[in-house]
């Protein structure tokens, strides 16, 4: 099943989450997408009506945030963690993880990335 295209543009290698003013996961999903050192687009689904609709779409027509695109991959409410390891299947490594992992942070077990059986089912379910 195809997932409805994004309604902005989505530069390669981008991280875009999508959020509402207040929303305290959006809130909770920024900070440790911060502390992974990843950089990530915000979009302000009270702001942008054609992201609004997006998210519904993907949320089975619900506005529920935050809703996460990484590559092809369309995550609603998922952990830092879970958008990491999309990030990293998607994308490989990704520029301040592998100057901190070099550094003596902790890398992710061999089977740390996301399936990519894992990942067609994350699509097809969305």
């Amino acid at each position: 099943m195809s997932s409805p295209d994004a309604p902005a543009t989505q530069a390669p290698r981008e991280i875009v989450v999508y959020t509402r003013p207040g929303c305290p996961y959006c809130s909770m999903l920024r900070a440790g997408l911060r502390r992974a050192g990843l950089a990530y687009r915000d979009v302000d689904i009270w702001e942008d009506q054609d992201a609004a609709a997006f998210v519904r779409s993907v949320a089975n027509g619900n506005e529920t945030v935050p809703t996460v695109v990484v590559g092809d991959v369309r995550m609603v409410n998922p952990s830092a963690g879970r958008v990491r390891a999309v990030a990293l299947q998607e994308y490989g490594m990704l520029g301040s993880e592998r100057r901190r992992w070099r550094l003596g942070g902790r890398r992710p077990a061999a089977g740390g990335a996301i399936a990519r059986h894992e990942r067609e089912s994350l699509t097809a379910d969305q």
